[in-house]
């Protein structure tokens, strides 16, 4: 298989071809031929110049072909470009906003809200519906010791903010000498200190699965303690999902192994919470499609993100997982408008 030429400038006439054709395929899920293509574009030139700027589309990256007699679909990357630069997302109005408030009813508990916002997102688009719980207040690392306790028990005190102090025993495998504890509190307080706990959690887990090769023995050490010190309570809800059901019945991600990798993600939890903590930093709809997460367990699936505040601070993030021949025009509206209601609905339950 040819490598893409280097991106160039697209006409506005293969701009118009590669909008039609997605929106094609998104609707009936079949490769486009060059004589359904020029009939949908409503353009006046010939078939022949259609298959020839769907020939330069292909060679450039944007499109592909299943086998040499079928039509084209589009790639990761002709998706990309239909998002980025071709899509016109309608607005809703007062009507609709409204309609949409009313099927956002979970009360005043926190909990009854994130799970009417995961099943209303999924039933608006038949996709899975996902939704973070609300971070507490941001809790900034400032020191951590640890004392050896009897047996392979360790207490780890830990200093958040200016002055709060938790304290926490936490079983090793091992017993450790208190100078071995000391080197270890030190080196966390120097890479760590100051930031944020939630995210000295995810740079510890993230460590330990990719660079256990490249650490030296104190590294691995002040690791494998600091993520057994901040892992989240057991038990404790990272996110609630509605409609992962709905997946199964989408001909895209019918493969029983595929299916059975994104449902042990669902399960597992730190890929999807390892993305969508990405895009708490950033405003507005956030969208990865295929291999844009960077995990090969969401390939041939697309995210779709935004994030929620409560009183003016960003506290999470909901979304849709579904295939990446996925109806963006309907859904990035509707994960839109669901964050707003979302942190209204908090705001006023607070």
């Amino acid at each position: 298989m040819s490598q893409p030429r280097e991106t160039k400038e697209l006409t506005p006439r293969a701009r118009h071809l590669l909008r039609t054709l997605v929106q094609c395929y998104i609707s009936d899920g079949r490769p486009v031929g060059s004589r359904t293509l020029l009939k949908a574009s409503g353009l006046s030139v010939s078939s022949a110049t259609v298959r020839n700027v769907m020939a330069e589309l292909e060679d450039m990256g944007y499109v592909c072909s299943p086998h040499t007699s079928a039509g084209r679909q589009p790639t990761d990357k002709g998706y990309r470009f239909f998002v980025d630069t071709l899509l016109t997302a309608r607005p809703w109005d007062n009507r609709e906003l409204d309609r949409l408030a009313l099927r956002l009813d979970g009360g005043e508990r926190t909990d009854d809200l994130l799970g009417s916002a995961s099943s209303l997102l999924s039933g608006l688009t038949h996709y899975a519906g996902v939704v973070t719980v609300p971070r507490q207040d941001l809790r900034a690392l400032r020191h951590i010791d640890f004392l050896p306790l009897s047996g392979n028990r360790v207490l780890a005190i830990v200093v958040l903010n200016e002055s709060e102090v938790e304290n926490r025993v936490i079983e090793t495998d091992r017993a450790y000498q208190e100078s071995e504890l000391r080197a270890i509190s030190n080196y966390l307080n120097a890479q760590f200190g100051g930031c944020d706990v939630y995210r000295v959690r995810q740079a510890l887990v993230e460590a330990m699965q990719h660079d256990r090769q490249r650490m030296d023995q104190l590294m691995q050490l002040a690791f494998e303690m600091g993520e057994k010190v901040f892992s989240e309570a057991e038990g404790e809800e990272d996110y609630v999902v509605a409609g992962e059901t709905n997946l199964m019945a989408l001909s895209e991600l019918s493969d029983v192994d595929k299916l059975r990798e994104l449902f042990r993600a669902f399960n597992e939890k730190q890929d999807i919470l390892h993305l969508l903590d990405r895009c708490l930093s950033a405003e507005g709809v956030q969208i990865f499609i295929g291999q844009e997460a960077g995990y090969r367990v969401f390939d041939g699936c697309s995210l779709v993100t935004a994030r929620y505040a409560v009183e003016g601070r960003p506290v999470g993030v909901l979304g849709v997982i579904g295939p990446t021949r996925m109806a963006y025009q309907r859904v990035i509206p509707i994960v839109d408008m669901t964050a707003q209601l979302l942190g209204a609905a908090l705001n006023q339950s607070r």
